[in-house]
């Protein structure tokens, strides 16, 4: 009785290795190519990943952009405190530089995290022919957490000006709040800038 046809045999399927990759260690340890047989990938690995931090125990480095978070807002026009809202004292800011992802809600003025990791804020609110001594704070679910402050009378621009890292949830709100003083004359130039540093 005549025997089924059988596949490749194990040592042609060596044979056919090593003749397109050649010996084992004739290619780097930290060789990150992917092998390939009928057009699909069958392994990528980098045991000592050296651009971006491994993902998991094997040393397996996972990149991808879907997680860049960045923005980065400005006065372009000035306009009086009576377009802030009385009861929330949120400083807006009409024009976007930059808003990669699309987390920074131009209507409200708020950032909204992604995910959960360390994010770098920072401000810089103007006050022009003010005397008033003003403080700005970078509030995050409702708490101020950084804070600065303008007071010089003798100027007719200053800024209040602060910068800092924290920690945010996925869902956590972040915005800037006027806590003291008033934005008499407008806060044209002012800044609010955001990324996210890491994921946790």
């Amino acid at each position: 009785m005549p025997r089924p046809p059988c596949g490749p045999r194990p040592a042609l399927l060596l044979g056919l290795l090593l003749a397109l990759w050649g010996p084992p260690g004739a290619r780097g340890q930290n060789d990150t190519e992917p092998i390939v047989l009928e057009g699909k990938c069958l392994v990528v690995c980098d045991s000592t990943p050296s651009s971006e931090p491994a993902g998991n125990a094997l040393g397996m480095s996972v990149r991808s952009g879907t997680g860049r978070v960045a923005f980065s807002a400005t006065r372009n026009t000035n306009h009086e405190p009576s377009e802030m809202s009385n009861r929330t004292m949120t400083i807006y800011f009409d024009q976007i530089l930059v808003n990669v992802g699309g987390h920074f809600d131009p209507a409200r003025s708020i950032f909204v995290a992604p995910r959960k990791g360390v994010y770098s804020f920072s401000f810089h609110v103007v006050k022009v022919y003010n005397r008033q001594t003003i403080q700005v704070s970078l509030v995050l679910n409702g708490w101020p957490v950084i804070s600065a402050f303008a007071g010089d009378q003798d100027v007719t621009r200053e800024a209040a000006t602060n910068a800092g890292l924290v920690t945010m949830e996925r869902g956590d709100k972040a915005y800037l709040k006027l806590e003291r003083g008033n934005l008499m004359g407008g806060w044209k130039y002012s800044t609010f800038s955001g990324f996210l540093v890491f994921p946790l």
